[in-house]
């Protein structure tokens, strides 16, 4: 079940990746790497890496990808508005997926995998192991950070305040 779950992840990731890099309209390559984001999300799931799924779905889902889709939203991007690439830009793109893809197969040939990676702990992602060691050997860093970020919100309010 879990192989299954992983090889249909890993084919959506790819499929939805391709779909990024080949929409024509920005809003909807926005939206396709948000559901790519989302597939990997399952990745870290899959590989009990709950810390990292909930990061990943919280910052990257919701923060960033929204910010970029109001952001291409008010650019209001269409043909009529585009300049015309020229022939010397489009042929250094050639070139440099060229390299992309030489870049590529040379990794592809030189990964080992015959020995798969095996976890010694189990609970290595665990959220529940982070929150130990950022509560026990981390506590003075943490709450100072935390002091740190309620001055800059309090002087960030402070300075947006209108004088009455």
């Amino acid at each position: 079940m879990s192989q299954s779950l992983f090889y249909l992840a890993a084919f959506l990731s790819v499929f939805f990746s391709l779909l990024v890099i080949f929409s024509k309209n920005p809003v909807h390559s926005v939206l396709y790497l948000i559901i790519t984001f989302f597939t990997f999300t399952i990745h870290y799931v899959l590989l009990n890496a709950q810390f990292l799924a909930i990061v990943n779905f919280i910052v990257y889902m919701g923060a960033i990808m929204v910010l970029f889709l109001f952001v291409l939203m008010l650019l209001n991007l269409n043909k009529d508005t585009e300049p015309a690439k020229s022939n010397l830009l489009k042929m250094a793109g050639v070139v440099a997926g060229m390299c992309l893809l030489v870049t590529l197969v040379g990794s592809v040939k030189a990964l080992n995998v015959s020995n798969p990676v095996v976890l010694t702990n189990p609970g290595l992602g665990l959220v529940k192991n982070l929150g130990k060691v950022l509560f026990n050997e981390f506590l003075l860093p943490f709450e100072i950070s935390s002091l740190l970020l309620l001055s800059a919100m309090v002087g960030a309010v402070l300075l947006a305040k209108k004088e009455a």
